[in-house]
């Protein structure tokens, strides 16, 4: 069995990246566009873009993949 890893400090564990600002760009959509098609605030894809979102909430995931018709890793990355 492989041993677990413990979280020593936060740079040892990773981090994630926001990649929905660049993929908005492709698909020439704005935040504004967005957040109607998905049926959520302005202030959620506001924090998406940016990069500041701090709980990743599937359901909104869910929707703006479907609307960008992408997959879940065009929009997030996990960085080591």
């Amino acid at each position: 069995m492989k041993e677990l890893r413990s979280v020593v400090n936060p740079s040892s564990y990773g981090h994630i990246t926001v990649h929905l600002k660049e993929l908005m760009a492709q698909k020439g959509i704005t935040r504004y566009r967005l957040a109607k098609l998905a049926d959520t605030r302005f202030e959620v894809v506001d924090k998406w873009c940016s990069g500041t979102v701090e709980r990743i909430d599937a359901d909104v995931l869910a929707r703006f993949c479907y609307i960008l018709d992408c997959e879940i890793t065009d929009i997030i990355k996990y960085n080591l």
